[in-house]
């Protein structure tokens, strides 16, 4: 998507479907299976795996249309649906990036931006779901400012006139209410302990978010040291809170020396064996 952007797909069909897993026809996706797959069994089993029906109140509740969110072959009945659309966009010349239902396209001009809206917009109608007419919308990636999310990154060109990267909000926020749980400053915790389930979060969020800018890892690193002095300085039973004399108290070396994962160092490492 960097290159794409950078090349000069300036104006990007920043699309949401509106209620995309509860929406699907069972009939028009069975069909679409049906193209591919002439097995009356599995057909019977993808039948019986829509149709299961929901828990609402203590009522069993059929279903009609949708497929399980949060279900391991939602995502794969999705990309089925949505691969005539795929091959609609490159007919037309479009760039169409897509995981599931969550989807971009990529115009060099706002001609082009407005004819790929308006192609999708009336695809998406024909199939029976519809586009988020809040959430859908074209958006100029050569104003400064100017950025949209996508598959939990946030895309935006900055003042300075780079294109930058970084978790969007919802990932952050995320990300540090589950740190929080782990750093409250009388967890009970041994400091080995705290950093050690911290490092289990921390590797696995990097092993994702590691194509953000450099400035995501600095801020989070000094984040997380921050709530580690903080049970610290508890301990040694220091009155108020962490002062600037923490920092030489208990160092970034000290944490490194107790295991610590470094999220910014993991990306020097990365970006050197790249």
């Amino acid at each position: 998507m960097d290159h794409a952007l950078k090349a000069g797909k300036g104006y990007v069909v920043d699309a949401d479907i509106k209620r995309y897993f509860d929406t699907i026809p069972h009939e028009r996706l069975l069909a679409r299976i049906a193209e591919r797959i002439a097995d009356g069994r599995v057909m019977g089993l993808l039948q019986q795996m829509l149709q299961r029906g929901v828990l609402e109140n203590r009522v069993w509740v059929g279903t009609e249309t949708g497929t399980p969110q949060g279900g391991v072959i939602s995502p794969l009945l999705a990309n089925v649906y949505l691969n005539p659309l795929d091959h609609l966009m490159q007919q037309a010349g479009h760039t169409l990036v897509r995981y599931a239902d969550d989807l971009v396209i990529l115009c060099a001009t706002p001609t082009e931006a407005e004819a790929a809206y308006g192609a999708l917009k009336a695809w998406v109608a024909a199939q029976g779901i519809s586009l988020h007419p809040e959430k859908t919308r074209i958006v100029n990636m050569n104003e400064a400012g100017a950025g949209f999310d996508f598959l939990g990154y946030h895309f935006e060109h900055t003042r300075q006139g780079r294109l930058a990267r970084w978790p969007r909000r919802k990932s952050m926020a995320k990300l540090k209410e589950r740190l929080r749980a782990l750093t409250l400053r009388a967890n009970g915790q041994s400091l080995a302990v705290t950093i050690m389930r911290i490092n289990r979060i921390t590797r696995g969020w990097f092993g994702y978010f590691k194509h953000s800018n450099r400035c995501t890892f600095e801020a989070l690193d000094g984040w997380i040291r921050g709530r580690l002095r903080a049970i610290l300085r508890k301990r040694a039973h220091l009155k108020g809170r962490g002062r600037g004399r923490d920092h030489q108290r208990w160092t970034n070396a000290f944490f490194a020396e107790q295991g610590y994962f470094s999220l910014d160092d993991a990306y020097v490492q990365a970006r050197q064996s790249a």
